[in-house]
């Protein structure tokens, strides 16, 4: 048998479901390889040890009891980003301004976890308020690239997705306003999924962007990403951008049948700014597909190159009037030597968010100022509205597009904060599904010449999860 780290999330719950291993057993072995490596790929930003132990002991007996016998990944550890809310449980989304912040609520998705057996073991490193493509501007400092510790593992996922890759997790929570699960997937060769606007509960997300804004699985595999994704769907209550009325039994897509499958490649999305070796990938992609009996067609995805301009005018702008509320007085950090309220909020914000943060608060605070609204803010909501008509366009004559994650394989440390506008062009393929609410799958298609992996992301119509699951894993089952 292999060793317990290196099971799929689905493989090791159903040996645990025929007791073969215990949920602590495989609780203690994700744990000793956490100990093993993180300190190479700094990876969690909170391990939880003993609570994640005490976790699976409890849910051990819920097991033996027969209380979890449909659960899909009952006793399996899990990682989940850390801007999603656990109680009592530091939440810190990689900033100092939220450093020692302990929610008293657990996110609409943590409770899901918890009700299905799941055991959390700790809380991932991510760009603070997954403002960043790279996990670099993480207060707690970057973390690698399992494939290449020199790399980065994109962002804002990327503490997820580097566990994941490194067997420092079976599975993990993201979340996805941009592309900060897939491209992240793809810098570390595992699938993330970014499911339709409205189909997880965002209640305990602390927000970025919350028109944008959306939590998603990472896993080793389509299987696992799919299972994962299924327990934490579902209308909630408590989010207002919740839909209800809809089944999410994502498992079942788990088919491999592609034959008159209609797949779409964006030509927008293969001309220059993609990396020849990513490029070649996708064709050969497209191949298997054609192989397996999908229709290939290349099309025009016309208002794609507006998407990033738009995108990140709009996330800024949420995200300026999201983050007003850490001033120093109600929660997280506040500086303790200022003098009134005006001089507590300029220093508290001044030294509690980094950078990256503080240039998009300003970005979005501009395009949302008077005589600046209409110019910038007011028409990106158009371009949006626009894109969103262009993809319904296509959907007209395909099932599913096809295209890159990235327009490249992960970067070297250092290189993309060095120059934010090529950070910011890194999302190129992605900013558009979440423009448009769309769900998209990211999982490996090869590897470059530096043997860093490439991702390609399948893209669905709405609340077509199960087209995009399919094939996915008809192409993996097809490698």
């Amino acid at each position: 048998m292999k060793d317990i780290i290196d099971l799929s999330a689905l493989e090791l719950a159903k040996l645990i479901k025929k007791r073969e291993i215990s949920a602590v057993e495989a609780t203690r072995a994700q744990i000793e390889a956490i100990k093993e490596k993180d300190s190479q790929y700094n990876c969690y930003i909170t391990v939880l040890e003993e609570e994640a132990l005490k976790q699976a002991s409890q849910v051990q007996e819920r097991i033996d009891s027969g209380e979890l016998s449909d659960s899909l990944l009952a006793g399996v550890p899990l990682a989940v980003k850390d801007n999603i809310c656990t109680k009592n449980i530091k939440t810190t989304c990689a900033s100092k301004i939220l450093e020692s912040f302990r929610p008293v609520y657990d996110a609409t998705v943590i409770e899901k976890l918890k009700a299905a057996g799941a055991v959390i073991i700790g809380k991932t490193n991510m760009d603070e308020f997954a403002m960043g493509s790279t996990t670099e501007t993480s207060y707690f400092g970057a973390t690698k690239n399992p494939w290449n510790p020199e790399h980065v593992p994109g962002g804002s996922s990327g503490g997820s997705a580097a566990a994941v890759a490194a067997n420092e997790a079976f599975y993990a929570l993201g979340s996805d306003t941009g592309g900060s699960i897939r491209q992240p997937a793809a810098y570390c060769g595992i699938t993330g999924i970014k499911p339709t606007y409205g189909t997880v509960s965002r209640y305990g997300l602390i927000a970025y962007a919350s028109s944008l804004d959306q939590i998603g699985s990472m896993a080793r595999n389509v299987s696992d990403c799919a299972a994962a994704l299924e327990i934490i769907s579902g209308h909630d209550p408590k989010d207002s951008t919740s839909v209800a009325g809809r089944e999410y039994n994502y498992t079942k897509a788990l088919v491999d049948d592609v034959k008159g499958m209609r797949i779409g490649i964006p030509r927008d999305y293969l001309g220059a700014g993609l990396d020849r070796e990513v490029y070649s990938s996708i064709l050969k992609a497209a191949e298997l597909f054609r192989n397996k009996g999908a229709i290939v067609e290349e099309f025009e995805l016309s208002k794609a190159d507006y998407a990033t301009p738009a995108y990140y005018v709009i996330a800024c702008a949420e995200a300026s009037s999201n983050l007003s509320r850490y001033d120093g007085v109600k929660y997280g950090f506040r500086q303790p030597d200022a003098e009134g309220l005006q001089e507590l909020y300029k220093k508290t914000r001044s030294e509690g968010f980094g950078s990256e943060v503080k240039r998009r608060m300003m970005i979005g605070a501009f395009v949302l100022s008077s005589g600046y609204y209409d110019a910038y803010y007011n028409k990106a909501l158009k371009v949006r509205a626009l894109i969103n008509q262009s993809f319904m366009k296509a959907f007209e004559s395909f099932d599913i597009i096809l295209g890159p994650a990235s327009p490249m394989t992960a970067p070297k440390l250092g290189e993309s904060l060095s120059d934010p506008l090529r950070m910011y062009l890194s999302d190129i393929y992605t900013v558009s599904v979440n423009l448009s609410g769309l769900p998209a799958i990211s999982l490996p298609c090869g590897s470059d010449s530096k043997g860093l992996p490439i991702g390609m992301q399948l893209i669905g119509r709405h609340f077509g999860e199960k087209d995009i699951i399919r094939a996915a894993y008809s192409f993996e089952c097809g490698l």
